[in-house]
């Protein structure tokens, strides 16, 4: 009989412990703060042939400084192609590295972004970050310390932060994307030199699913549909901000009022390679 008392006493405390242990783990997976998410694990240097290549690229044909740097993942070396017609008139140096994220355009911007001397630059990154399950607090902080990488040695370069895109391929992983793009929406609003642009609003449909005709088949790279609504999204407010600065000068009245208002250029529109 004592032992039975003693197991009734012992069956309960034993699971209270494991409910007190299962609701922990539950709030811990439903708290994805900083310390929860992982750390970036991916080397920075499995790009370093690719960022030889850029250089090399450069002595070839130094491209002029105080231009506008683009940099970012492979969404951003997928507009490559036709970047510079879409942001005709501005001077633009296309700078993507397929598969990047944040950390590593903070590795490499010394190299792709400060060794040009830009007056302005646009990234875009954090796609890969919350695939790789990097917490979008971290995101933030990351990209607070490639702003002050940017900023201790061009103090007034002017940095245009693209949102984080939905994707059908990555559609579960949205609402960490939402959140990420809600804290460097806020990071950009503290700083006049910084500017948040969404693009990813012009890619969901009425229903609010991330719009089929856009994609490729992989369901994650962009169309050239795709690019020419981040076109529509970034050239108008890059005309209002950074036109003003540039060297080449419209060749008309004209053409400068077109500009000024952020129409669409006259240029064709070809598939992104």
């Amino acid at each position: 009989m004592k032992r039975y008392a003693d197991m009734r006493t012992v069956i309960p405390a034993t699971c209270a412990a494991l409910v007190v242990a299962l609701m922990s783990m539950i709030c811990w997976a439903q708290e994805p703060g900083a310390d929860n998410g992982k750390k970036y694990g991916y080397n920075p240097e499995r790009y370093e042939k690719e960022i030889q290549s850029f250089e090399a690229a450069d002595k070839k044909q130094p491209p002029p400084e105080g231009a506008i740097v683009c940099v970012g993942s492979s969404s951003m070396r997928g507009w490559h192609g036709t970047i510079r017609e879409d942001l005709a008139p501005l001077t633009i140096i296309p700078r993507g590295f397929g598969g990047s994220n944040m950390n590593d355009a903070l590795h490499y911007a010394d190299r792709i972004v400060l060794a040009y001397k830009p007056r302005a630059l646009v990234l875009y990154e954090g796609d890969n970050d919350v695939a790789q399950g990097i917490s979008p607090e971290t995101i933030t902080d990351t990209f607070r310390k490639f702003v002050a990488k940017v900023h201790k040695e061009l103090a007034e370069c002017r940095i245009y932060v693209l949102a984080i895109k939905p994707s059908i391929r990555r559609w579960e992983m949205w609402p960490a994307m939402k959140q990420t793009n809600g804290l460097l929406a806020e990071a950009c609003a503290k700083d006049k030199r910084l500017t948040y642009v969404d693009v990813a609003s012009g890619m969901l449909a009425e229903d609010g699913m991330p719009r089929k005709e856009i994609f490729k088949q992989d369901n994650l790279h962009m169309t050239r549909e795709g690019y020419l609504i981040w076109r529509d999204a970034l050239r108008p407010v890059l005309m209002k901000s950074a036109l003003g600065f540039e060297a080449r000068k419209p060749a008309n009245p004209a053409e400068a009022e077109e500009q000024a208002a952020g129409t669409e250029p006259r240029t064709t529109d070809q598939p992104a390679p």
